[in-house]
Formats: structure tokens, sequence, C-alpha cells
């Protein structure tokens, strides 16, 4: 995508609010399903409304008499999209199945169907309201396209998990999973991800679980936090993640009894058994109670608190001799019921850490039964938020604790936790609730202790996955952009060549200015050259700090202070631009619409020059000081694979610094084009012979004033790729539309350019011709000078 749409308009919300629910099923009763976090919410009449608790329910209320209404099997005819050898497409007839489906849920086909936009065609099994029936839905003209050899091998092995031909080989099929997904390196597409899910909920429905599992499960959630953020975003359309995040807690919240039972507490063992395969490392630690299974991206651990009276661990980024390696890259050592919360707060190189003190352990209901299991997360890849606009989002690992059995219930007592911040850096503890995250219920303790740094100390009364929070407004990826992929790179080759052209222009104008003395002592040059020096500086700046080893210094080099003065130059460049177009609008507007002159002030090029250079610094200055921290890149930039992380600014920072002044000077300029075009057409209407100059000046306009910006937002809007290329083919060519008008029509720079070059050509006749632009004068004008341009 062309980066000053990316300047513009990165990281700013879309107009459409995405809200993506679980749809919980129905149990053998009328109570509904929630989520943890909402059962633990409603319980203690907590923030939550009804509102909020109704989107995580069923959206028809079902009598019980028809819970086990099922849409019987059905065959379904469509035709595939399919692309021939030269290229060409054409369509392929083929018929589909659809599995016999519970009412109320949505159904996908046999053979992978997909839309557009990478997911799946899906069918709902609804109610037929006459006849108290489950009815397919009408699905009618789909045409849709195969999935790739991955897609394809993924719907395969979901086909055998529903189709029941698994129940003893669930292993074997999620070790098949486990290897497709490691062998795609992280390039899946959105319906993978939604394949994956399903076959983790029809995993979790069956009543057997298999501790054998656990390994497999989480690589495949390694594998999948791995995948683009793009991917994710869209995939969460059909709530892909957070039926693959609740799920996959389910599983192994069922496990502990199998990999930490009892009867092995205090077992005589003469070494620790440990297996690894690659990617990860299975431990277990019998005769203390915890079994482990760790991998980069996602670790688990087991813990029976009667064997040792262990009852939390600690994350560290450092070895030392107390900690144990987990081939990782990250050191760990368990915690007891006992431990100093003080002396581990001053503990080097924590990432993260909790445990359970003896008091809160005893004070459990059922204690005797209960286990512990701790998930860490690396990164917050599978906790996609809803909303479009991000408030506030985790900064580091996301750790999860369970108590098998005291789910959405109320601890007796606080539950601390520790999570590792950046040093000076404030924010709060939250908590995920499988929409957004929150901070309500949660004690945030941002010490000042030199120690306690790096560290803030939380406490809680449930559990659920928790993470350290940073402030500023992080907008969402547009869940469209992924559709944009494949214009991209012919989108950046245009952008690059109109940015080289853009340059050069420039360049020629300021050649032309120190060749040309009579051309360069007109104040209307001197306003051309204003503008054109801050184009060089946008072009100059953005060249430069996109260069592969300066931005990585300054994204993933943690140098917070170059990325904040890069970001607010870059910003601030943007604006001068603007306020030069503002300012040579208004001078247009005067000349061509304004009937009586007008005098302008002596010294209004040095008025202009210290408006147009400074007034951009107010809101530069402002978004720098009230919310500097949205000029930090996002996750996906950073580790976006085809453009470069830059520091600008998100969110409201970009909304209120950028997008906002941009959008009034535009539309200002807009009005004023409109009245100088009108102007001229009266003014020329006897004279239908001036037509042509009149079409040049109206094309001047529109990129001297910037007017090429109006694309921008319409490709920002989603109103179709075709305005990018709009934008790209005209944004990048200003400076050298500029060029054309200005030194190649032009008369006397041309005859200049032509003696220079070559000296015989100077002595020829040319004709002298007017153009349709003369530059801006300061004399003040009227209609009846219109006749000699």
């Amino acid at each position: 995508m062309h980066w000053q749409i990316w300047l513009i308009f990165n990281c700013w919300p879309g107009l459409e609010v995405l809200a993506h629910v679980r749809i919980a099923e129905l149990a053998n009763s009328t109570t509904w399903k929630l989520f943890p976090q909402l059962q633990w919410q409603a319980r203690n009449h907590s923030t939550v409304e009804p509102s909020t608790i109704t989107q995580y329910m069923q959206l028809e209320l079902v009598n019980l008499k028809n819970l086990d209404a099922y849409c019987e099997a059905e065959d379904f005819e469509h035709s595939y999209e399919m692309e021939g050898k030269n290229g060409s497409l054409y369509t392929e007839w083929h018929v589909n199945h659809f599995r016999r489906t519970k009412k109320g849920e949505l159904a996908t086909m046999r053979d992978i169907c997909l839309e557009r936009n990478g997911l799946p065609v899906r069918r709902l099994c609804g109610d037929n309201n006459a006849t108290a029936t489950a009815t397919w839905r009408q699905l009618t003209n789909v045409t849709c396209r195969g999935g790739n050899k991955l897609s394809k091998g993924l719907n395969q092995l979901r086909e055998e998990m529903l189709g029941g031909e698994a129940n003893n080989n669930k292993p074997v099929i999620f070790t098949k999973l486990r290897n497709l997904l490691s062998e795609a390196h992280g390039q899946l597409a959105p319906v993978d991800v939604y394949t994956t899910a399903q076959m983790f909920v029809a995993l979790v429905d069956q009543e057997e679980k298999n501790a054998s599992l656990s390994a497999d499960l989480i690589n495949i959630c390694r594998e999948i936090m791995a995948s683009d953020e793009k991917v994710l975003r869209l995939s969460a359309e059909l709530n892909a993640t957070n039926s693959l995040l609740s799920n996959f807690e389910d599983y192994m919240d069922a496990l502990p009894q199998q990999l930490v039972p009892r009867e092995n507490c205090g077992k005589a063992i003469n070494h620790i058994a440990s297996e690894a395969k690659a990617g990860e490392e299975t431990v277990n630690y019998a005769n203390i109670g915890v079994h482990a299974v760790m991998s980069s991206n996602l670790t688990v651990f087991y813990v029976n608190p009667t064997c040792e009276n262990i009852t939390g661990m600690a994350i560290y980024s450092a070895s030392a001799k107390d900690r144990r390696s987990s081939g990782s890259d990250f050191w760990y050592r368990f915690l007891y019921a006992n431990q100093s919360l003080y002396k581990l707060r001053s503990e080097s190189d924590l990432e993260t850490a909790t445990y359970l003190p003896e008091q809160l352990w005893r004070q459990l209901p059922g204690r005797g039964d209960t286990y512990l299991v701790f998930k860490i997360y690396a990164h917050d890849a599978l906790f996609v938020e809803t909303s479009e606009q991000r408030n506030r989002r985790p900064r580091g690992k996301v750790l999860s604790i369970t108590i098998p059995g005291l789910e959405g219930i109320k601890l007796p007592g606080a539950l601390p936790f520790l999570l590792s911040k950046p040093p000076n850096l404030e924010g709060d503890c939250g908590y995920w609730n499988y929409e957004t995250w929150l901070d309500n219920g949660i004690t945030t303790s941002n010490d000042s202790h030199d120690q306690w740094k790096t560290n803030v100390l939380c406490q809680a009364h449930h559990l659920t996955q928790f993470s350290f929070l940073i402030g500023g407004s992080y907008a969402q990826l547009e869940v469209e952009d992924i559709q944009l992929e494949a214009h991209e790179h012919l989108l950046d080759m245009v952008t690059f060549v109109g940015c080289g052209l853009s340059l050069f222009g420039v360049l020629g104008i300021f050649l032309t200015a120190a060749l040309v003395k009579k051309w360069r002592d007109q104040a209307s040059t001197k306003i051309l050259l204003h503008l054109c020096l801050a184009l060089t500086l946008q072009l100059v700046l953005f060249g430069f700090l996109s260069g592969g080893d300066w931005s990585e210094q300054i994204t993933l080099g943690h140098n917070w202070s170059l990325c904040l003065i890069s970001g607010a130059a870059l910003q601030y460049s943007v604006l001068v631009i603007f306020s030069w177009m503002l300012i040579i609008a208004f001078l247009q507007f005067q000349r061509y619409v304004t009937v009586i002159g007008v005098a302008r002030p002596r010294h209004y090029i040095l008025i202009s020059a210290t408006v147009a250079w400074t007034l951009p610094l107010l809101p530069t200055l402002l978004v720098v000081l009230l919310d500097d921290e949205s000029y930090r890149p996002t996750e996906n930039q950073r580790n976006s694979q085809t453009s470069t992380a830059l520091c600008y600014p998100s969110g409201y920072g970009l909304a209120l610094g950028v997008v906002l002044p941009v959008a009034l000077i535009t539309v200002a300029n807009s009005f004023m084009m409109i009245c100088i075009v009108y102007s001229i057409y009266q003014a020329f209407n006897p004279r239908r012979q001036l037509i042509v100059q009149q079409l040049r000046l109206s094309v001047l306009l529109f990129f001297l004033l910037g007017l090429t910006w109006i694309f921008g937002l319409c490709s920002y809007l989603h109103l179709g790729v075709i305005f990018s290329y709009l934008f790209c083919l005209t944004a990048t060519l200003q400076g050298f539309v500029l060029f054309v008008y200005f030194v190649l029509l032009n008369t006397a720079n041309r005859r200049a350019w032509l003696t220079l070059v070559c000296p015989t050509q100077s002595k020829m006749d040319v004709p002298r011709r007017s153009t349709e632009l003369r530059s801006m004068s300061t004399s003040s004008t009227s209609f009846s000078k219109i006749n000699q341009l």
C-alpha cells in the first residue's frame, strides 16, 4: 500500500464496528454457558451489563422440547471460480454437501468453499416458525473458490474429525494437524484458523480427554500464534480465535488429574522424565507434582500443590543458579505457598510470576481435589479484540491462571501475580473477557522503588488471562486490508516510481530557480520553492527512515527517543505541506475570484512562511505531550513481511493530530478550487477556444492544492481498490507535475535550459506563447487580467 496512505490513515479505525462474540451452546437446562470471565463478572455484580452478557448467548430462545432439533444433511450445488492456464477465469459447476447440523449452528460445506475475502461460505440451520422445526436457510447464486493445498488438507482432517471416523485415532489426526501447520511456517489463511478452531470444538465436545494430546495442542496454538495478524483479524470475523482459545484452555484444564495425579506425589524416581521434540519440550517432575510442556510462544504448567506445597511459578529472561532452563530462551523456577512476595519482586530478569499464598490456598473450597494450571502466552496474538479501536493493549506476556472446578468463583482472598513492564512506562494490569481487555476488579501497584521498575504487582479475586496494559489509543487492522495483499507489490512499484519522479521534479525546480534569476525573484516562485522544500523534506525523511537497518534500530532496538523524534518529524512534514497548499489555494482564490483588488501585506511572503512552518508544530507537540505512546509501532507493523514499521501517530493521536487538519484543509481547498474554476469559466465563456487552458489550469490546481488526497480518503473508506491505484498514481507525482507546469511549460524557463544545454538553440527564434497559469503575483488581480493566461 502506498506509504502516503499509511502516513495519513494508518492505524485509524474504520467506520464499521465489528462485534464478534462466542455463541455458547446450550447446556441441558435453560442456563447459558458463559466464558469463565463473564461468569465471574455476572456472579459478583461487576461492571458487565445485561446487554453484554446477552452477546454471549443464543440470540433466539429455544424451547426445551426442540433442543435436539437438527437440519438433515443435504447436497448443495454451487459453482467454483477457476483460473485457466492463460490466467483467465471461468466457473465450474460442483455438487457439495452440508452435514447434519444442530439448530442454531452454522455449517460449512464438505468441500472447501471460500468467499473472496478468504472466509468459508457458511449456512445457518435456523428455526421454521410455522412448523417449529429446524430448517436450512436459503443460499442462492453461490460462486466460491477452492482453497490452497494446506487449506484442503486441514479441511480433510476436519471432515475425518466431524465424521466420527477418529474416535480412537485422535492423536494421529492432531499430529497430522500439527505437522501441516508447522510446514506452513506461519503462512496461513483465515480459513485455516477457522478449520483448526472447529477441530478443537469437536475435540472438547468429546467426554474422554487424552493427556497425550497436550503437546500437540500446544504446538498447534503456537503455530497459529505465529501467523500474520491480518489473518487472525479476519478469522475473528467467524469468532475463530476466541473459539480456539477457549477450547484450548478448557481441554488443558481437564488434564491435570492425568498428568499430576496424587498417587505420584513423592514417588521415587531415578531421573526427571524429559522429552524434547521440534519446537517444544515436555518435562515431568513426578516427585513434586509438576508437569510442564514448554515452547517458544506458549507454555503450560500443571501443578498438584498437595505434593510439595508448590502453588506457583516464575519465568525469567536470564539464568541463575536456582532457575531451570526451558530450552525455549527462558528460565523458570517453582514457587511455594510460603514464598516472600517482597523477595520475588526484587529478583532480576523477572518476566512473570504468580503463586497462591498459603492463607489463600487453605481457604479454597475443595482444596484436596484442586489442581493449578498456568499458561504463559508469549504475546497476545490469540486475543483478538472485537472493537476497531483499542484504547489499551498488552505489553509483554499473557498469564493465564486456572483452578479447575473453580471457574467463575470469586476467590476468598487476593491472588498476587507479577508482570514485567518497561522502565518508566505507566500502565495497569488487565484481564481478557473474550471481547476486550478490562481492568475492573484488579489492583495495580506501580511502586517507584528502583528494584521494582521493571515489574508491576497485580492482585485479583478471580481467575482468567492477565497482562500488563499500556495506555494510548491503538487502531485495529481493517479486516478488508487482507484483500489488498495481492495488489501491494504493484502499488509499491507505482509508489516508488512516482516518488522518484516527484523528487526529480522538485530538484529540477530548485535548479531552475538557481539558473533563472528573474523567475527566482518573483514572489510566486518563492512560495512555490517553499512548497517544494516541504515536499523534499517529506520524501527524504521517509526514504531515510524506511531504510532497513535504520528502521530496525528505531522500532526494534527499543530506542524510544529516536522513535518519538522520527514520528513527530514525519507528522510535521505532512502538516507543513498541507499548510502551504492551503496558503496557495487562498492566494489563487484572491486572484481569480475576488472582483475587487486585494492589497496584500508588504511582507506577506514572510508572514506566509512563518505561519506554514510554525503552525504545524501545534498539533505535533500536542500529540507528543498528550499521547506520545501512539507513536509506537504496533506488533503487526513490527512483524510485517510486506511493509516497514515506522513510528507514526495512531488512534486518537492520528485522528486529531493528522487526519482532522488534513481533512479540513482538503475541504477548504476543494471549495476554493470549485470557485476558481467557475470564475474562470465565466470569464472565458465568450472565448470557447480557450477551453484547453481552462482544463490545464484545473489539472494544475488539482495537484497543486493536494486534492489527490481525496482518492486516499476513498481508499481508506474501502470504496474499492481502484482508489488505491488512483491515489498512488496521482499523489506521488505532485512534485513532477509542478516541474512540468512551472518549468517545462514556462517559455522563459524552457529557453534558459535550452541555452544552458544547447547554446546554439538560444539563437533560434522560439515563438512566444502564453501559458495557462502564471505564478501567484503580489499585485491584485481582476478578471481583466485573465486574458493574459
